[in-house]
């Protein structure tokens, strides 16, 4: 299941409106069909993966991140109907889906023609490979990471806004890889008027995931860019499940006041500024007890010279 997992995080920022889901199909103890879900969203991983094993499947075992789709569409057959006639003997589950039009139904069709369904291994962790699909089929939303490149002291720029380059060259490649990673990445209007971002993402072989790019401002959004007002307008950009925030500082603290930043993405350079601009602006905190437990540490690891930390939002918070 973590192959499967792992897998899935080939369609993110490619497979929306649909889930980036990732399926092994396994027999004698070898692997026989991989797949995940394809740009736009077809095909499915399962279909992919029953393809690439054929006759195979008959007998197999199947390792899915996501309760295989039950709803008809005129895109393509539903997968636990493909399953059912592939002859999988048995199917291991990883996320039930939170879709209406499935949730529950699929493993239920599978069960009713005897094939073995098993659901909840490393269901968490699928959930974060899946994190904006879940959160628009349960809060409405697109997943929001919120990205950070600081000095030791806190600062994204100098006093007078240069800011080129805070970071090296290590941690601006991993950068370019979250944006990949993305559907649409947004900036505030103080950025664009400052830096005028590309926003594209600059790694060979990468160059075609550039995500959209949305603008936060009450002016009109240049050529090439969509705009909201407020944050809580994520919720009606249309196929996006994965939220890239970039800057700048009162845009990451409009945000954060409005809680909805799901994960935070810090690089830190070894340097110290002193009298720069600050990475977030006021977010309203009146009490410092209000700070405390309410995000994560997941991840850290050495780019280069800088450091990278990331930190998920705790739900209860």
């Amino acid at each position: 299941m973590a192959a499967a997992i792992a897998l899935s995080g080939r369609g993110r920022g490619l497979s929306t409106p649909n889930p980036n889901v990732g399926c092994l199909i396994v027999k004698d103890g070898h692997v026989v069909g991989s797949g995940w879900t394809q740009k736009g969203g077809r095909p499915h991983a399962e279909a992919q993966a029953l393809g690439q094993a054929m006759e195979q499947a008959r007998g197999a075992t199947a390792y899915v991140t996501l309760e295989p789709c039950f709803h008809l569409s005129p895109r393509g057959p539903r997968c636990a109907d493909l399953m059912a006639r592939a002859g999988v003997a048995r199917v291991v589950i990883a996320l039930r889906d939170p879709d209406p039009r499935t949730d529950g139904q699929g493993a239920a069709w599978l069960r009713e023609r005897g094939i073995t369904v098993e659901m909840g291994l490393l269901a968490d962790e699928a959930a974060r490979a899946m994190a904006g699909f879940v959160l628009r089929q349960t809060r409405g939303r697109p997943h929001v990471t919120l990205k950070l490149g600081l000095s030791l002291d806190g600062r994204i720029a100098l006093a007078d806004g240069s800011s080129r380059w805070i970071t090296g060259p290590d941690a601006r490649a991993h950068a370019h890889v979250e944006r990949a990673r993305h559907d649409a990445i947004l900036v505030g209007g103080g950025t664009l008027r400052a830096d005028a971002p590309g926003l594209d993402v600059r790694l060979a072989g990468l160059e075609d995931r550039s995500p959209r790019r949305i603008l936060l401002s009450r002016s009109d959004a240049p050529a090439g860019w969509e705009r909201i007002g407020a944050p809580d307008e994520i919720a009606a950009l249309d196929r996006v499940d994965h939220l890239l925030v970039e800057g700048g500082a009162e845009t990451a603290a409009a945000f954060l006041r409005a809680g909805l930043v799901d994960r935070l993405l810090l690089y830190r350079a070894p340097i110290i500024i002193g009298a720069g601009l600050a990475g977030i602006g006021d977010i309203g905190l009146m009490d410092l007890a209000h700070a405390h437990d309410r995000w994560r540490l997941t991840d850290e690891r050495r780019l280069g010279v800088d450091r990278l930390e990331v930190y998920e939002a705790v739900p209860s918070a």
